[in-house]
Formats: C-alpha cells, structure tokens, sequence
C-alpha cells in the first residue's frame, strides 16, 4: 500500500488539514484503521478494536466541520489506554476474571475527549493491574516496541506509546503513578505528560468491577500521550477541569501562563544520574548533549543545585506511600507474607527493596507522618521553582529492555553500564515527580546507538503544567523530535 502523507502527522496538523478541507475525518480514520490491520499482528497496541463506531465519529465530525464548527480535537484518530471506561467496550486492567466486564458508560475524561470531536478507533493493551512497565496479560497477550519487537514498548500504558509510534492515530490517553504515562513515552520515543496531581478528574479510570465514582488514587494522575509536543497541550486542556459532581461546583480551572516562550529565558537545572540510581553512559551522553545545546541556544543551565530535595531521600518515601497504597488491593495472603517480611527487616536496611517491603506494612498513624514528610518535600521544590523554571532529569536508566514476565518483579534485574541493579528500583526516577504531584513532560531526545529510542522528562512547577509543555514544544522546534521506526513507515 502507498505511504499515507498523514499516518505519523501530530493531531495539530491534522486539525490545519481537515480546516483547509486537505483530508477528511473519515480518510485520517480509514488510514489509522488500514495501519492497525496491517501492523498490529506483530505490534499487539489495539487490544479493543472500535473501528465501526470510530468512523460513524469520523463522518459526524466530517459533518460538524461542513457545518463551519470548530473544536479541538474535531476528526482526530486516537486511541486510549484499556484502563478507561468507554461504554460498550470491556474494561479488563488486564485481569482474567475482568475479561466479561462492560461499563454502561463512559469515563468523564473520555466524555470530554468525545465531546471536543476525537475519534476514538480503540483501546490500548496494558500489564495487569497496570503494575508494569512492559505491557502483557492473559486477555490480550503481549504488546511489543515498534523500534525492536522484542523489546518491552514500556507499561503500563505500553499499548498506547506503541499505538503512536506505530501511526495508529495521533493521539493516546494514558495513566501514570510509578512512570506509566513517562517510561512508554521513553521507550517509544514519544510524548507525553503527567499532569499536576488530580488537575485531569480521574472518575472512571477504575478498576473493575468498582463503580465509576469521583476518587483521587493518591500519587496517580491520567495524561495525555502524542508524537507532538504541542499536541499534549491540545489535549491537557480538554480534559483538564474539576469533576462536577464534586469540586467542580464551585471551582473553576484557571491554568497559569508558561513561565517563558523563548529558551533562552528559560532557567534550567539538569540532572543527569544518582548513586540511588545510576543511568548508564548512552542515557548520560543524550542529557549532557541536550543541555549542552540548551546552553548554546541562551537557556541558563545549572547542573547542580543545593535546593534540589535528597533524591535518596525523596525516592525512600516515594516507595514507602507509594507501596501501602497499592497494598491496599493485595490479597490477604500477600498481605500478610509481605508484612511478616517487613517486621523481620534490620532497622539499618535503607535499600529501596526494603522501603517497598516496609510500604507494605505501613500503619496509619506511620502513613500519616509520611505524608507530612511529602508536603515538607512540596515545600523544597516549591522553594527551587522560585530559582529554576524546569528541572530536566532521566525517565529510566536504560533504553528499552528484552520482554522479561518472570512473576517476581522485584527478582527481576537490569544491567546499566553492565552493573546488575534491581528493576523495581527504576521507581525511583520517575518517582521525583510523582511522590510530590508535580508536573512532568517526557519528551524523545534520540536513539542509543542500538537504535532504541532514549529521552527525559521535564518536570515543573506544581500546577503551572503549560511550562514544562512549553519548554518540550520549544525543545522539539529547536532540536526535532519523534522519528518513526522504519520498518513501520509505510
């Protein structure tokens, strides 16, 4: 089949081409739905196909634009992460027993997404109970990295950065509480940003068979995931808002400007490594070569800075809250075995293995001076936004590894520069921005010399999450960005 001129375009082009009457929605989805049939047999993103409902979508919103109306995402192909409610589909997190499960309706972030015009062509695959970063289960297999399919595409919305980097539509949706939205776009070379902590209302990205109730997972956050930077802006803003069932009664979002439009007003702290955890030479080498260039293009870079919160520190507690959140929904034999383990650990024990173990068992009372300790940590970096603008750091140490689905996650292992380290442990980067909820922009910035792609993430101010967008969509018009991976640029 011929190239498609739009298959890898970003969902703000596409918008330029459907105004000047260039394509048609329905074209922009027949394409999309022509590469998903002819690629996703090795790929494995789509794990829900839609395809019918997509282009009833796409000729409504062929009509609304013959019509002279105008929304944001009018006639966009794109896809979303399994875990979201969309009305007549299955809703599974990847657990068997879930396979049946069909909410009746859609998630409030999926309303609005339908709302500003997108055409939603399918769901994307995931790990069970997104608790992965690479994206299987026994529904719907294993999805695999366009750039070497024998790799993980990243998890847990694995599925959606494979989608993209594949040209299946312009845009994904996705979730993040341990790098779900970051570490995907990482391995894929794509985009995308997690937003402020519970700035994008969360009611109906639920696990099944719960009901879809207004709930703020603590730490998690959806996102949006694109090939474009300015793109995740586009789709911040439709689905960013209180839930009106609850605050949106009385509040309204009211989102800051960036900071700055040039880079060269940009304050910049990089950092590129840790003893808690090391990146390896190619990870290092792609950071030093982007700030080297922020420096010559007038940005000021600092490569270090005593304002900067203990990242070994920081990365304790992050697992600590992070794991007696998610011990919450362990079975109680799990429960109990890993609370047996916890209580026989040696005090002088620091390593993040034990702080996950120790999360497990975390008592309220404990878990209530953790958190105290987390609004001390917001304090820091609200004292180190006040000097920088952006903090730009590692997403993960390496670039995408071999499928491992070994049960035991934490005896799984990864090599960085050779060294053998806990994979587990790779909480830890994306766990900066995460344990305090600020925003977080990943972005591609190359390839390792395998030819994998590696970036970093931007992470900014809490709720001033248009700076780091800015700053991304900056980098990308001075830099480049995506580069789609050859054999599927057809």
């Amino acid at each position: 089949m011929a190239k498609s001129q739009w298959s890898f375009k970003t969902a703000i082009e596409l918008s330029e081409a459907l105004r000047r009457k260039q394509v048609s929605a329905v074209e922009l989805a027949e394409d999309a739905i022509g590469r998903i049939e002819r690629h996703d047999g090795k790929v494995n993103a789509i794990c829900v196909r839609d395809f019918e409902r997509g282009l009833a979508a796409a000729r409504a919103a062929d009509a609304a634009i013959a019509r002279g109306e105008h929304k944001p995402l009018l006639g966009i192909p794109m896809t979303v992460k399994e875990s979201f409610n969309v009305a007549g589909l299955p809703t599974t997190w990847g657990f068997l027993p879930q396979k049946d499960f069909v909410p009746a309706e859609d998630a409030l972030s999926i309303q609005r997404v339908k709302d500003a015009g997108g055409v939603i062509l399918g769901k994307t695959n995931v790990p069970v109970g997104l608790a992965d970063w690479q994206s299987y289960n026994e529904i719907y297999g294993t999805t695999n990295n366009p750039y070497d399919l024998g790799r993980t595409p990243g998890g847990s919305s694995g599925g959606s950065s494979a989608a993209l980097a594949a040209g299946y539509g312009a845009l994904s949706l996705g979730s993040d509480i341990g790098g779900s939205l970051r570490v995907p776009g990482f391995h894929c070379g794509i985009y995308a940003h997690k937003p402020t902590f519970a700035l994008l209302p969360s009611r109906g990205h639920t696990p099944p068979p719960l009901p879809p109730l207004p709930f703020d997972r603590d730490l998690s956050v959806i996102g949006p995931m694109a090939r474009g930077a300015a793109d995740l802006a586009l789709v911040l803003d439709v689905m960013a808002g209180p839930d009106p069932l609850e605050a949106g009664k009385a509040y309204r979002l009211d989102l800051p400007a960036a900071r700055h439009s040039t880079l060269k007003d940009f304050r910049i702290l990089v950092i590129d490594s840790d003893p808690v955890l090391p990146t390896d030479k190619v990870i290092r080498g792609s950071i030093d070569k982007l700030a080297s260039n922020l420096d010559r293009a007038g940005a000021k870079v600092s490569r270090t800075s005593p304002l900067l919160p203990d990242f070994a520190a920081s990365s304790r507690l992050y697992m600590r809250i992070l794991l007696s959140f998610l011990a919450a929904s362990f079975p109680p034999e799990v429960y109990a075995g890993a609370s047996a383990a916890a209580a026989a650990l040696p005090a002088d024990n620091t390593s993040l293995q034990a702080e996950r173990l120790r999360g497990i068992a975390l008592s309220h009372r404990d878990w209530v001076i953790a958190d105290g300790g987390r609004a001390r940590l917001r304090a820091q970096w609200r004292e180190l936004f006040k000097s920088f603008d952006a903090v730009i750091c590692p997403i993960m140490p390496t670039s995408a590894y071999p499928h491992d689905h070994s049960p035991d996650q934490e005896q799984r292992k990864i090599l960085i520069d050779g060294e053998p380290h806990v994979y587990t442990d790779q909480l830890a980067w994306p766990g900066i921005a995460t344990l305090p909820g600020l925003p977080s922009t990943a972005i591609p910035t190359g390839f390792a010399p395998d030819g994998l792609p590696i970036g970093v993430q931007i992470v900014g101010p809490m709720l001033e999450d248009r700076t780091p967008l800015k700053l991304a969509e900056l980098i990308e018009r001075e830099f480049g960005g995506f580069v789609p991976p050859k054999a599927f640029d057809d």
